[in-house]
């Protein structure tokens, strides 16, 4: 899916989905329905999708963040140590939270540049699944050719896995069960930073809020 502003001005956002597309991803019948975004970083989010998601929070629809990563590494500033990065970037990334409306942000703080493909983010990302029992979840397109960020990829790649087939199916992550989350089908998934988008989306009343969403991570 791509965001469009106005004619002659476009702005690539939401890409490709592997799931049903609905015929209008902004009908306001919808405005009920949960979402779950997964970022790899701070920032990562509102780059690529922060207008389609300042729209949905404003029709009603609760949107809950999950960021796999500490953000740790991104930074060229040298004086700026690791763990005081990973506190700003959180700071930032819950005041951007704030201006694009979302209902929570999940923190999972696993390293920067350090993301794999392992049980515990598998489980981690289940588990918000379960939790908030998103009809929409939003994550980056994991196969973006020659260039991409390896945390990109894993984060996107798992994140797909999470909705099919780990949150739904009954015996994976049976500790979930006990602890009473009952497994959960996602309906659609949107991917930003697709190479071949498939999906338009007009989000200009809600790109200056992206830009201010954006402006929050200064670090």
């Amino acid at each position: 899916m791509t965001e469009s502003r106005s004619p002659g001005n476009v702005e690539r956002e939401l890409s490709q989905s592997p799931h049903p597309i609905p015929e209008d991803p902004m009908d306001t019948t919808r405005s009920t329905t949960p979402v779950l975004v997964v970022s790899p970083h701070p920032d990562d989010m509102e780059s690529g999708a922060g207008g389609t998601i300042a729209k949905w929070a404003a029709q009603g629809r609760k949107v809950v963040l999950v960021v796999c990563t500490n953000g740790d590494k991104g930074s060229s500033d040298i004086n700026m140590s690791p763990e005081k990065l990973s506190a700003t970037r959180e700071e930032e990334q819950t005041n951007s939270a704030e201006v694009l409306g979302l209902a929570e942000v999940v923190f999972l703080r696993f390293p920067d540049q350090g993301l794999e493909d392992c049980y515990e983010l598998r489980e981690k990302i289940s588990r918000q699944i379960r939790i908030h029992r998103p009809e929409t979840v939003v994550t980056v397109d994991p196969n973006r050719p020659y260039i991409r960020h390896p945390d990109h990829y894993v984060a996107g790649r798992v994140t797909l896995n999470c909705v099919f087939p780990f949150a739904r199916d009954v015996h994976a992550f049976p500790e979930h069960i006990r602890q009473g989350l009952e497994p959960h089908k996602v309906r659609e998934v949107y991917l930003w930073g697709s190479p071949e988008p498939d999906t338009f989306l007009d989000v200009t009343d809600s790109f200056e809020t992206k830009l201010q969403a954006l402006s929050r991570h200064r670090s």
